[in-house]
Order: C-alpha cells, then sequence, then structure tokens
C-alpha cells in the first residue's frame, strides 16, 4: 500500500432520489476507522451540489452510493460537473447496484471504480489509499469488488 503524503478526505454522497443512505453511513463511519477524514452530504443531493461540496471541502474523493437504477444520468452529470468545475484531480468512485455493462460505460465518462455491493469496506479503503498514492490525473480506472 501506498504511504499518502496527508490524511485522504472523502466525501460520500447520494445523488438523485435515492434516499437509501445507511449502506453510505456504513461506508463513511468504515472509512473514518480506517483513518480517513469523510464529509458525508446526506441524501438527495444533485450532482451539482456533491461537486460544490467538493470543492468547497477540498476532498481527495467522491465516493457516490447509489441504488436508484439511475446512475448512469446521475454519473454522467457529476462527471461532467467536474471537469466544468475544473476539479480534475478528484477521484470519483461509485459503489451501488451497477450492471457489469454500466460499470464499464460509467469508467467511460470519468468514474474511477465502481464497487459492488459484495466489496469490503477495506477493499475500498485500499483502492482510495493506493490510487491516491500513486496517482496522476485521472490514471487509476478500474472495476472493484468482483
Amino acid at each position: 500500500m501506498a504511504a499518502l503524503e496527508h490524511t485522504p478526505k472523502v466525501l460520500v454522497a447520494k445523488v438523485g432520489l435515492d434516499g437509501h443512505d445507511v449502506g453510505a453511513r456504513v461506508i463513511a463511519r468504515g472509512l473514518v476507522d480506517r483513518g480517513m477524514e469523510v464529509v458525508y452530504t446526506g441524501i438527495r443531493r444533485t450532482p451539482e451540489q456533491v461537486v460544490a461540496a467538493a470543492r468547497d471541502e477540498d476532498v481527495d474523493v467522491i465516493g457516490i452510493s447509489i441504488l436508484s437504477g439511475a446512475h448512469m444520468p446521475l454519473l454522467t452529470r457529476t462527471a461532467a460537473a467536474l471537469r466544468e468545475d475544473g476539479i480534475d484531480d478528484v477521484l470519483l468512485i461509485v459503489g451501488g447496484i451497477i450492471p457489469d455493462d454500466d460499470a464499464a460505460a460509467l469508467r467511460e465518462v470519468g468514474v474511477d471504480a465502481v464497487f459492488h455491493p459484495e466489496s469490503t469496506i477495506d477493499a475500498i479503503a485500499d483502492y482510495i489509499t493506493e490510487a491516491l498514492g500513486g496517482r496522476s490525473g485521472a490514471d487509476a480506472q478500474r472495476e472493484v469488488g468482483r
């Protein structure tokens, strides 16, 4: 595992109308337990609100939890909003019930990693640490958790 120069700061968000936030809260708490700083935005945020919060909080990672099935339009908007805001150094990861074909399409629009329900908190934390430790731009793209 790569050593980091600072404590990773992760923004955990729920976008769209998805109100199922137990998983997001569990992940947030697990990342705190792994030594990361976590900002939780709560439920029913727009992609633009998430990006504004990421900019204002100066985070290293945006982690979006989504179970609603609206992952393609919402994550496409989130990735576009990051580019429009000039925030190209933030790692964008997503977790939820996402079909394999959609996971590949999400990576094409700018999502760095896709985690599935069976992904462990350790796998997510290790990915974040590794990606931030050796990352130059948006070069850490892969699907995790299967």
